[in-house]
């Protein structure tokens, strides 16, 4: 195990659950804390990327943001495994849906996640990395969903390292949806990726906070505190984690 505290993260191993629930707002994280969180203890603030440990329904957890794109999920995901000793890493986001089936507010689950970044290239493997979810934790998470009678989907995600697209070039966004992908964000490859590399599980869920065809969004502080289903669903699948 290497060293710590790192260069992003000022804690001690027994700071950390085994589960690591991960928006990437620290203020996402803030809120589980305060909201829904039994003798919650701040553990990490460097960089304002506030990590909490506390109690749900008696068992130990810990919510902390990983911030936005695959390089800062990496670093995040990377230290959280290799050097704090968790096994589980649940990503609750948001993302932008790309076909008309799903709504604004419905849940997405990745199954896989597709992706437009470069990240697999310090693998150096001879071909294509297919970035996909732990089985068990995809399992359980859409056993739970039925028991709580929540709507959720099943599929690719598009984890792109753009947000503003170019406005002189064609989007091929609706080439990756032709394709089924059901939504894009920015970090689901990197967690998939690292916890493969690293022989640790990980599950990217979204709440859909946008549509790229239709045009109906969220405001940022809705997007902070309102996505209370896909956080139920998360802390309910999180206590039942081995």
């Amino acid at each position: 195990m290497k060293n710590y505290p790192t260069p992003h993260i000022d804690a001690s191993p027994c700071d950390f659950a085994k589960t690591v629930l991960m928006p990437g707002d620290p203020l996402r994280a803030k809120y589980i804390a305060e909201n829904y969180f039994d003798d919650a203890v701040c553990i990490n603030t460097v960089r304002g990327m506030y990590g909490y440990t506390g109690y749900y329904k008696g068992k130990r957890l810990t919510v902390m943001a990983s911030g936005m794109g695959i390089p800062s999920m990496g670093i995040y995901a990377n230290e959280l495994y290799s050097v704090f000793g968790v096994e589980n890493i649940i990503r609750i986001g948001s993302a932008g849906a790309m076909r008309e089936d799903i709504h604004v507010r419905d849940i997405v689950i990745g199954m896989g996640s597709c992706t437009d970044s470069n990240f697999a290239s310090q693998y150096a493997l001879p071909g294509t990395f297919a970035p996909i979810a732990s089985y068990e934790l995809l399992r359980l998470f859409c056993d739970e969903a039925e028991k709580m009678g929540i709507k959720y989907h099943v599929g690719n995600l598009l984890c792109s390292d753009v947000f503003y697209n170019d406005p002189d070039v064609e989007s091929n966004r609706p080439k990756w949806a032709k394709m089924g992908v059901m939504a894009v964000e920015m970090e689901s490859a990197g967690l998939y990726m690292t916890a493969a590399r690293l022989n640790k599980r990980a599950l990217a869920i979204c709440t859909i906070s946008d549509h790229l065809i239709t045009g109906e969004a969220t405001t940022s502080q809705e997007r902070q505190t309102s996505f209370t289903e896909m956080i139920n669903l998360a802390l309910e699948c999180a206590i039942k984690i081995d």
